[in-house]
């Protein structure tokens, strides 16, 4: 669905990736509005796929997820049987936070959480027992020094 956003749709979208969790009374004063057509507005925008499933943001190291790595993966096999047990394999593993295909050298890039190495030697061991990859590498994160969902509007 094609869908025009105007600079109110534009506020009212930075209002929820501020905090979903704000009541519209609060989101329609922040932007100078009233409750019924901020509703219509969000309504529309999530009609039109503009606004996707509503999360809680969870503090991984509090839960004990302390490591966070990035899997770069080169692969020899491009078939789409290979693509589609790869993707299986990503899409049953909780600790996949993010899979991405690249251009270039590396042909994907993930991004796992997990408790600690052994957790992550797990997963490693896991995964290449379920699809053939040519080479992984994996680099731990020491820190973490931004990460946000949160689009420029």
């Amino acid at each position: 669905m094609d869908v025009r956003i105007d600079d109110i749709d534009r506020k009212i979208l930075a209002q929820l990736q501020r905090d979903a969790s704000q009541s519209l009374d609060d989101i329609a004063r922040e932007v100078g509005s009233s409750k019924t057509p901020v509703w219509n507005r969000i309504r529309k925008l999530r009609d039109a796929g503009v606004i996707g499933q509503h999360t809680v943001v969870l503090d991984a190291e509090a839960l004990g997820f302390e490591a966070c790595f990035f899997v770069l993966i080169r692969t020899s096999a491009h078939e789409a049987e290979w693509q589609a047990a790869f993707l299986k394999a990503l899409n049953d593993r909780p600790e996949v936070q993010e899979a991405h295909r690249l251009a270039g050298d590396i042909d994907y890039i993930l991004k796992v959480r997990v408790k600690n190495a052994r957790a992550y030697d797990v997963f490693y061991q896991a995964l290449i027992s379920e699809v053939r990859v040519h080479n992984v590498t994996a680099l731990l994160s020491m820190e973490e020094i931004k990460s946000t969902t949160m689009l420029p509007l």
